[in-house]
């Protein structure tokens, strides 16, 4: 074919219902329902979206391209953390970003040194405390240059000096709900819960308006992370018309990638985390991104803060994003989504409100049971963290927590705790193989695949074709604990016979799913148990610890 025919090509339009026949006929007899994804926010994600999706009037903009780049620095003092922000200020950094979890000692010079900075690059402030020296700095700049000081802080209890007319220091910041478990709509209620708050503190809106600001984190879920910056955009304007401002001020939406989907096991992963949660957050139009390091669960390095950094620099030299104003805009998938969480958001939040407030709301259990859920989809399989509850690499992993950041809800963690378990000791595990190749590979990858994340290594076993050749091969073996892998009639021919001379030294499961009565046969003769998609990895994994531990101690 040429590239002339090619191009004269045209197709036959298709209709919604066209695709609707086609896709029942491709799911043989699953229904189309199937298609769908339900969000912890309560959405239906649908399989596709059309014109007729279109919702109008949600669209609000912010009111320039681009973004700026504020990376971290990271020091043990003063005079290293103004040489590192000196550095990467010359490779791309845009502003000064100070986090206080790991305060130290600052010298007067080095205090001088970014009070100077200060006039000239937009400055964040966030986990710091009133006590920290960081903040004397303020006290440096000269007060006919303070109005130029430009950025966004957030310290309870610290008053900040005279001058500072354009820092914003009233911030609805939803890092800790996030980690805590929160979904798009939680946070984006939340944020406007705690705008409700700081604007009773106010004289008047306007007043409020030009002292807040907004800092989400984002996580991995591309689209619906788009649809979280859009929607508070809109919510943000609703929020102005309940207080009769009907031309909204412009407030900045700062952006943070989330730490509850980083992890200590395969920490490359978290680099294409980063990426992912960072172009996302552009597309949904943040005004001031930071990228957290991959390795920065167990102390950064200089070449993962270069990585870092030059994740946004990438985006903005590659993708040319920074020159629109809504990239995402126009979307039938991504505008419906948008008006389906202000819609969620705000009826939330005026349920939030009605009850009592955001403090209310925070002492009421509601987090503590999505972050729970969130931790049964991930042990569950329901949700992938590659490297982590699937895809899992068994090698050796850095477990030592940094002290330079503050995080819970790390939903690899119940995983790495496992991993750190089982790589001080762990049985002996072999996969018992019946039958040919292609009749036990599906399910001894499956197994090898559920027990590496917990970081156990298996042995492969001949391929037997009855049960007491398997029982031949293991009476020569030191095995503490062996699965069966078979097809189901295979494993169902083999159980009795192996049941029958098993050894009560070694473990026994069996890979896949069966009839309750025969399960229970089974387990009435010996069997601990079962292997099988949809399991709770974490609770079996500790199980499986625990009885060998305590076949082991036993004898």
């Amino acid at each position: 074919m040429t590239i002339h025919t090619m191009k004269s090509m045209t197709f036959e339009q298709v209709d919604f219902e066209q695709w609707k026949e086609e896709a029942i006929r491709s799911l043989k007899g699953k229904p189309l329902e199937s298609l769908m994804t339900k969000t912890l926010e309560g959405i239906d994600l649908q399989p596709l979206y059309t014109r007729e999706s279109f919702i109008e009037g949600v669209r609000v903009t912010k009111q320039q391209t681009g973004w700026i780049i504020a990376q971290q620095t990271h020091a043990m003092n003063g005079q290293q953390f103004v040489t590192e922000l000196k550095s990467s200020l010359d490779r791309g950094n845009e502003a000064i970003v100070y986090d206080g979890t790991q305060p130290f000692d600052w010298d007067e010079s080095s205090l001088r040194e970014i009070a100077q900075l200060m006039t000239d690059y937009p400055i964040f402030i966030t986990n710091t405390k009133k006590e920290d020296t960081f903040l004397k700095a303020f006290t440096f700049v000269e007060e006919a240059n303070r109005s130029a000081v430009k950025g966004a802080i957030a310290v309870s209890g610290w008053a900040l000096p005279e001058g500072f007319t354009s820092l914003r220091t009233s911030g609805a910041d939803t890092w800790t709900v996030h980690h805590n478990g929160a979904d798009a709509v939680t946070e984006l209620a939340l944020a406007l819960a705690k705008a409700a708050r700081y604007a009773e503190k106010h004289e008047t809106f306007n007043q409020f308006a030009a002292d807040f600001f907004a800092r989400f984190a984002v996580d991995t879920h591309f689209f619906m992370e788009i649809a979280k910056f859009r929607a508070f955009r809109v919510l943000w304007q609703a929020f102005s018309a309940a207080y009769s401002v009907t031309d909204a001020p412009s407030i900045p939406l700062l952006a943070t990638t989330s730490l509850r989907s980083y992890s200590k096991l395969d920490p490359y992963v978290n680099l294409l985390r980063a990426g992912n949660e960072t172009f996302a957050a552009v597309l949904g139009g943040a005004d001031v991104m930071t990228v957290h390091p991959h390795d920065i669960l167990t102390g950064p390095s200089e070449s993962s803060i270069r990585f870092a950094r030059n994740i946004q620099l990438v985006l903005k030299e590659e993708t040319h994003v920074d020159k629109v104003i809504d990239p995402a805009g126009g979307s039938y998938y991504i505008e419906t989504l948008t008006a389906e969480l202000v819609d969620k958001a705000w009826a939330l939040f005026v349920e939030i409100e009605a009850a009592g407030g955001y403090e209310t709301y925070m002492a009421n259990g509601s987090l503590a049971a999505l972050l729970e859920q969130r931790r049964d989809e991930v042990a569950k399989g329901k949700q992938s963290l590659i490297g982590t509850n699937v895809y899992a690499d068994v090698a050796a992993t850095e477990f030592a927590d940094w002290s330079g950041v503050a995080v819970e809800g790390r939903l690899a963690e119940p995983f790495e705790d496992l991993r750190l378990l089982f790589s001080k000791e762990q049985p002996r595990t072999v996969l018992l193989k019946f039958g040919a190749l292609k009749d036990f590979k599906p399910r001894a990858d499956f197994v090898a695949g559920f027990l590496a994340t917990g970081g156990i290594q298996c042995e492969w076993s001949p391929a037997f074709e009855d049960a007491q050749s398997a029982q031949a091969w293991l009476a020569n073996e030191q095995v503490d604990y062996a699965i069966v892998c078979a097809t189901p009639d295979m494993t169902v021919a083999v159980m009795e016979t192996i049941l029958e001379g098993w050894s009560k030294n070694i473990l026994l499961d069996v890979a896949g799913k069966y009839e309750a009565a025969m399960e229970q046969q089974w387990l009435g003769a010996g069997l601990n148990g079962f292997l099988f998609a949809g399991q709770n990895k974490v609770d079996k994994l500790i199980a499986i610890h625990t009885t060998w531990k305590g076949g082991v101690d036993g004898e």
